[in-house]
């Protein structure tokens, strides 16, 4: 294979270096999956984003990003991107924002020629902001983190569906998402009129009064020692200038397991789980559109705190 391909991303030309290069050898194990655990190359890497850049897009325009790249792979060392490197094109759109003692200056993905060019970065997972540009300290997501002490999705669908009940009860719509790892994530679309420190106190009251209701199986610990085997509802996200993996990433592992929007209904389908899907059929998973039912228009949450509060009351 040549050491270069040139590819024509709406009014910008990508290139893309060493495709042959591979990032996820061959494990043998297939992650849980039927494809055995086959390697990928950066070929592989560009050509998914490629596909699933028109569903993915859509979940990253507007918002800072931090880049999770792996230039030599998922068994050589990882970097947790956040400032833009100098070298990268003009033409990729950055969000300086605030940090304590300065600014740092986030990539922000627009159009797919930014996606293919990071794809090229050996950048294999997009962390978003639960913010976008220009209002960074209010969220218009928030996410709950569903987090297994073992590697048990019968837990993480369990513990989905009693929070998707306690969202609907106080009138939130929510969407689910594999994490491409062990667990879930359950996103609630917000008007983006709440701050963060809002959000956060809001999603751990509903986090505590689901683990209230089954002390034995949830838990909002943070500390691991005190969770035993009971499942985290992680909270943590919630919080300015944190990160959730973006709809569609692909993962650090084997088999190039990808983070993927579901229907709710799919949870009663046995096959499913948090690596149940790779860069082999996501776009397949994209195409059905799995959040299509979800309120495009966030919600405020002072009508669901009324609600969660008349409940635990």
């Amino acid at each position: 294979m040549d050491d270069v391909r040139k590819v024509r991303a709406g009014r910008r030309t990508v290139r893309l270096n060493r495709p042959d290069k591979i990032l996820f050898p061959a494990s043998g194990d297939g992650n849980g999956r039927a494809d055995g655990g086959r390697e990928y190359t950066k070929a592989d890497l560009f050509d998914y984003y490629r596909s699933v850049a028109p569903f993915m897009l859509p979940h990253l325009r507007g918002r800072p990003l931090m880049l999770e790249r792996h230039p030599d792979g998922v068994e050589g060392p990882r970097f947790m991107q956040k400032d833009t490197p100098d070298h990268y094109p003009d033409w990729i759109t950055r969000a300086e924002v605030a940090k304590r003692g300065g600014t740092v200056t986030h990539t922000v993905c627009d159009d797919t020629a930014t996606l293919l060019f990071l794809a090229d970065q050996a950048c294999l997972t997009l962390h978003r902001w639960l913010s976008r540009t220009g209002r960074v300290e209010y969220p218009d997501r928030l996410v709950f983190d569903l987090d297994p002490a073992k590697d048990d999705f019968g837990a993480v669908r369990a513990a989905a569906l009693l929070l998707g009940e306690l969202l609907d009860q106080v009138g939130l719509p929510s969407a689910l998402m594999t994490t491409g790892s062990r667990g879930l994530h359950v996103v609630v679309p917000l008007n983006g009129h709440h701050d963060f420190d809002d959000v956060r106190a809001f999603a751990k009251d509903v986090a505590q009064t689901l683990a209230a209701a089954r002390p034995e199986a949830l838990t909002t610990a943070v500390r691991k020692e005190e969770r035993g085997d009971r499942l985290y509802l992680d909270v943590q996200r919630n919080a300015y200038a944190q990160t959730a993996v973006a709809p569609f990433s692909v993962r650090s592992a084997p088999g190039a397991p990808v983070a993927v929007p579901l229907a709710w209904e799919q949870l009663d389908d046995p096959a499913t789980h948090a690596r149940r899907w790779s860069i082999e059929d996501a776009v397949e998973q994209a195409r059905t559109d799995p959040w299509a039912g979800v309120p495009r228009a966030g919600r405020a949450l002072g009508p669901a705190r009324r609600k969660l509060r008349a409940l635990r009351d």
